[in-house]
């Protein structure tokens, strides 16, 4: 059975919707992965900062 042009079309636009959606969601996911990462490396570098300056503050 072959489907209506209209539903041909419906199907298109419908995909192409749920496409961008999940481009979307892909693009968010990516964004938040990132934003972790760099929340995790600042906390290292503050830490790794604090524990240099109290080594320097105990050999003074």
């Amino acid at each position: 059975m072959t489907q209506s042009k209209s539903r041909q079309q419906a199907e298109a636009a419908f995909d192409r919707v749920q496409s961008r959606f999940f481009a979307h969601g892909q693009a968010v996911e990516e964004l938040q992965t990132e934003e972790q990462a760099r929340q995790a490396k600042t906390q290292r570098l503050r830490e790794a900062r604090l524990a240099r300056d109290e080594a320097r503050d105990q050999i003074r």
